[in-house]
């Protein structure tokens, strides 16, 4: 039941002048079967649809609604902001305040320069290490989905690996010739590219934790070995922390880590809710940018004051109510719950989380791939699904996608939503 009449009304109109009727692919329910319900509202952890349900929200809009939908501190500076205009096309006073608190809790970034959505920041952070270089060869992995962007969408995750098709049409294979794809987790595979072609690679991508085909965690001394190998040779290494960038720690992954980057990707908690993207890192790159350097990067809506001032909010409110330490709380909670709920079914299914960020892959092999990943009983997740859509806890229609936790969730929705995850794995 992914329908109500009222949503399927919609989404029959839709698909007339929408193609597929949504305007993201991994929102069609392609990947678990039936048709997308159409939401009216969403506050705290909840969301209703059109025809008036509720449920429990786990997307959290793919990742930025880290306090919870519609959190008053947000809206109050959106509605604050936009009194004053909601857009300029002038530099504003939000945008250097953003700036600066950026740099301040991720110290890795020196500058910053605001954009309008993650894909533009990795487009832009790849080709400003082209440019910083004067190489022309990526290196990313498989799995890793670094946005909509040409010569990354090679192998890529999220709604390309969802709907089958990790490659697009319309990419041309000279875009593609320049990016290679190693395996995630493959230290040999590294070496042996470096050293055959170690002075032709501009920089190294990789979202550190890779959320775009559920949560895949790195081995132990991975993430270092990129930090060595691409010192080594003269190449950069880039951060995307669209995803776990203000999500984990005041300093992302890197901060967990302990790994300075060179270029950061960052996004979604950043905006608040709305659209906005950022890339930064070294000053001596950054510089290189226009107006100051070759590189050239521009947008109309670039530190659109009303985004700003979303974002601000919510980093202050994350901070003053000490975000982390209770994510990380809620999390623990929810996995203690999914594991005593596994161990009663007898399943093996392996889960992954850190703080806030988790994914239940339906396989009993333990997945440091991509190749580990679509190992998952696919089938088993659709029933598990809608079983748990049915009962009012909504999780991402995809087994290759990150769930969220946020500060809106209460002890009470954890535990029912542990209710409703046992039953759907019983019923299995």
């Amino acid at each position: 039941m992914s329908q109500g009449p009222l949503s399927a009304k919609l989404f029959a109109a839709a698909k007339q002048i929408i193609p597929g009727g949504v305007n993201s692919p991994v929102r069609a329910f392609r990947n678990v079967g039936g048709e997308p319900f159409f939401v009216r509202r969403a506050k705290g952890c909840r969301i209703w649809d059109v025809d008036d349900r509720e449920m429990i929200d786990y997307v959290g809009t793919w990742g930025p609604a880290i306090l919870g939908h519609a959190p008053v501190p947000v809206i109050e500076a959106i509605h604050n902001a936009a009194k004053e205009g909601v857009s300029f096309g002038i530099p504003n006073p939000y945008e250097v305040e953003m700036a600066r608190l950026i740099c301040e809790w991720v110290p890795s970034i020196q500058k910053v320069r605001m954009v309008n959505s993650g894909t533009e920041a990795t487009m832009s952070a790849i080709r400003l290490a082209r440019g910083f270089t004067k190489r022309d060869r990526i290196v990313k992995f498989e799995g890793c989905y670094h946005g909509h962007v040409d010569s990354l969408l090679v192998a890529a995750g999220s709604g390309a690996l969802t709907h089958g098709r990790p490659d697009s049409a319309g990419v041309p294979s000279a875009f593609a010739d320049l990016t290679t794809i190693l395996p995630l987790n493959d230290v040999e595979a590294l070496e042996s590219l470096f050293a055959a072609q170690g002075g032709g690679i501009a920089a190294i991508i990789v979202e550190p934790y890779p959320a775009n085909a559920g949560l895949i965690l790195p081995k132990p001394g991975f993430l270092q070995k990129l930090r060595d190998i691409t010192a080594k040779h003269g190449a950069l290494l880039i951060f995307d922390e669209v995803m776990t960038g203000f999500r984990l720690a005041k300093g992302g992954v890197q901060e967990i880590e302990k790994i300075t980057p060179d270029l950061t990707c960052l996004g979604k908690v950043i905006g608040g809710g709305l659209p906005v993207g950022a890339f930064g890192g070294r000053a001596d790159i950054m510089d290189i940018l226009a107006p100051d350097g070759p590189v050239y990067q521009a947008g109309t809506l670039s530190g659109n004051p009303v985004a700003m001032a979303a974002g601000l909010a919510q980093l202050r409110e994350l901070q003053k109510q000490n975000g982390f330490a209770r994510l990380e709380e809620l999390g623990q909670m929810m996995e203690t719950s999914v594991l005593d709920a596994l161990k009663a079914t007898g399943r093996d299914y392996q889960w992954y989380r850190r703080g806030s960020m988790f994914c239940l892959f339906f396989t009993g092999k333990p997945v440091h791939n991509l190749a580990d990943a679509k190992s998952a009983d696919l089938a088993a997740f659709r029933k598990f699904f809608h079983h748990c859509l049915d009962n009012g806890v909504y999780f991402a229609p995809s087994q290759f996608e990150t769930g969220f936790i946020s500060m809106a969730h209460a002890k009470e929705d954890i535990a029912r939503t542990a209710e409703v995850a046992a039953a759907a794995l019983r019923a299995l």
